[in-house]
């Protein structure tokens, strides 16, 4: 059975971020992915210079009006990113609704990115658009500990209250929510960061099963650019084939980010020479040569069940 993906987000020329960190991956997962680029730059903005065309919310109607006006407006998935402009915001919320109703099983995948590390790095009038009117559409989504303070007003200091958090979010409307970074200490030692998910499952008698995960990943000491839309359309990809079982597409999920991670560092002190930091052109994700690893990664990270 085919299926298809709608991604909804930034393209560059050189480098992975947006649709270029999201598409391959999912086809090589057997996803088709129709995709509608947000912008296109030459590259992405931790470079010293770029350029490029941002896509306005008219534009990305008039996209969209030719893909319904062929009659070939079908998605089972639909994948979100970085925007910073709330009227295209609200537009990507028109367009889901509207496949939502052709098609009410269609699974909203949304990374609502608004910033990290206690600030905003998108214009403060965003953060009502997600919190009103994005997340309650949203099936699927993968805050950090920031955003989903920000989109709840519940501060995490402890599991707990991560927990807490991410029911708040499931009464918001995602049945699936991952929490992708936090602060919260890990027992692995302070190399790791800790991540915790939490999925609502309906079941045959109609009452709802929460499954809640918690998982330990290894910190890298690099800035790297597009990986959290790597990680959305792995989670994307890894809940398809588990639906029910948070644990494993995580397991899978993350293992893919570590293997590709790893890569990609492993490749860019060999370039850069010793003692010499990485560029952010030695740093694009590799992609490509981790292919094997994105059809079928060797879990290396285990998730505990809360």
């Amino acid at each position: 059975m085919e299926c298809r993906v709608l991604s909804i987000q930034s393209h560059v020329v050189r480098g992975y971020v947006g649709n270029k960190s999201a598409s391959f991956p999912l086809q090589v997962m057997g996803f088709e992915v129709d995709s509608i680029n947000s912008v296109q730059f030459s590259n992405h903005t931790g470079y010293s210079h770029w350029k490029g065309q941002v896509l306005t919310a008219d534009e990305l109607h008039v996209l969209y009006e030719g893909i319904k006006l062929n009659n070939v407006n079908h998605y089972d998935y639909v994948l979100t990113g970085y925007t910073r402009d709330t009227s295209f915001l609200e537009m990507v919320v028109d367009i889901v609704q509207e496949l939502k109703r052709a098609n009410p099983n269609l699974v909203y995948v949304c990374d609502p990115v608004l910033g990290d590390h206690g600030s905003m790095y998108v214009p403060q009038n965003l953060h009502p658009v997600y919190k009103n009117k994005v997340v309650p559409v949203a099936d699927i989504i993968t805050p950090n500990q920031f955003e989903a303070e920000l989109l709840t007003g519940k501060n995490i200091s402890t599991e707990k209250d991560a927990v807490e958090v991410m029911d708040l979010l499931h009464k918001m409307g995602p049945d699936t929510v991952v929490i992708t970074s936090s602060d919260l200490p890990p027992r692995l030692g302070d190399r790791f960061l800790v991540s915790l998910g939490s999925q609502r499952i309906l079941m045959p008698d109609g009452t709802r099963k929460t499954q809640r995960i918690r998982i330990e990943v290894p910190k890298v000491d690099a800035v790297f650019v597009g990986t959290g839309d790597l990680f959305a359309a792995m989670l994307l990809a890894w809940t398809h084939h588990y639906p029910t079982d948070l644990k494993t597409a995580c397991e899978k999920t993350f293992s893919v980010m570590h293997h590709v991670i790893q890569r990609t560092i492993s490749y860019a002190h060999e370039m850069a020479g010793p003692g010499r930091r990485p560029s952010p052109a030695q740093l694009e994700l590799r992609m490509v040569q981790s292919k094997a690893d994105i059809e079928d990664p060797a879990i290396v990270l285990e998730a505990t069940v809360l």
